[in-house]
């Protein structure tokens, strides 16, 4: 049963307006469809964005933030669950447990990083849990295109387009968690 759902997402502020409303619409559908929020824990962009309006409509919010953004002063304090990590790494690893399904919104970096090793660690086969990316305004049309790439040259199988959801709204990427049903995928060696 999916109960907690990882958004993955920017820590910008300085990010265009459809981007935040896109975070604002996702943290409401999590909240009012009764899911709680894992995320990385920072007070500021999209992070911060998702944390307080999922909250502001019933979710439980746990941010994990590493011990050197908490002494930036940018940790979301008003978090129901706060958890210190010592680093980036051990942050992920928390959230890997702490999480039954996982979004990336647009986002950097770290954005791309975090959502990528999920698709490697359900590749792998160490977990079978929901993955999707919200491509709001097309921003991971590039991603996608690469990925297909990687399809077509053969470093990838056809079948790990599996592995993910592309979404094109916040709603579409909720309705995917509720009814997902977990497939098994062949292996990852040719």
């Amino acid at each position: 049963m999916i109960k907690t759902v990882c958004v993955f997402s920017s820590s910008s502020s300085a990010v265009n307006s459809v981007y935040r409303d896109t975070a604002v619409d996702l943290g409401k559908r999590l909240g009012q469809e009764g899911f709680d929020l894992t995320f990385g824990g920072a007070d500021v962009g999209l992070m911060g964005i998702i944390a307080r309006t999922a909250q502001n409509h019933g979710a439980k919010v746990t941010g994990v933030v590493p011990r050197s953004l908490v002494e930036k002063g940018i940790a979301y304090q008003e978090a129901d669950e706060l958890i210190v990590s010592n680093n980036l790494r051990d942050r992920k690893e928390i959230i890997e447990s702490k999480s039954d399904a996982f979004i990336a919104l647009p986002g950097g970096f770290g954005t791309m990083e975090e959502i990528m090793e999920i698709i490697t660690l359900k590749q792998l086969q160490l977990h079978n849990k929901p993955v999707v990316f919200i491509n709001t305004n097309g921003y991971y049309d590039n991603l996608i295109a690469q990925f297909e790439t990687g399809y077509q040259e053969n470093f990838a199988k056809k079948d790990f387009k599996e592995l993910y959801c592309v979404s094109k709204s916040a709603e579409d990427a909720v309705d995917y968690i509720k009814q997902y049903t977990p497939k098994q995928l062949p292996g990852k060696w040719f």
